[in-house]
């Protein structure tokens, strides 16, 4: 499928990585989800991934069918279901995660800060952008050095340091 460049996406982001076992689980029962999701009984162009085995990813194409609000709810259940069987939290938005020789890590904002303090993150870091609106910047923007993401306003007193 091919999706235009302003379908809508949904980055959640895992505290742990998910095992080989639980991402194809997992990329099962987001397929199956997809394969169904509707907003107000019409079928929604929709895809879902997941990458670095921390990140799952959901898009729509809005060009078809806009995600609705019971729509996105129901794709909130799933991804809390997800949550819930595999013990892990998608909705912190606390957890920092960064990419050093590509390895991705996830931490929490206090350990973030402490990377950032002893010089094991900087500026050219690679940061995750999860606020992404769309398929657009989820493309250019997602995956960007600390510099040019909004991690260094809220990170600024422990860069200047």
């Amino acid at each position: 499928m091919t999706f235009s460049p302003q379908s809508k996406i949904w980055v959640y982001q895992s505290n742990r990585k998910f095992t080989e076992t639980e991402q194809s689980e997992i990329q099962q029962k987001l397929d199956e989800f997809t394969g169904q999701w509707k907003a107000h009984g019409h079928q929604l162009k929709a895809k879902a991934e997941i990458r670095y085995g921390f990140f799952i990813i959901l898009v729509v194409d809005q060009d078809q069918a806009s995600a609705t609000g019971c729509s996105v709810d129901a794709s909130v259940r799933v991804i809390k279901e997800i949550e819930d069987q595999y013990h892990v939290d998608l909705f912190n938005r606390f957890n920092m995660a960064y990419k050093i020789n590509e390895e991705v890590h996830v931490v929490p904002k206090e350990d973030f800060e402490t990377l950032i303090s002893i010089k094991k993150i900087n500026l050219d870091t690679i940061v995750f952008n999860n606020l992404v609106q769309d398929l657009e910047e989820f493309n250019t923007k997602w995956e960007v050095p600390l510099h040019q993401s909004w991690h260094k306003n809220i990170f600024a007193e422990f860069l200047n340091s």
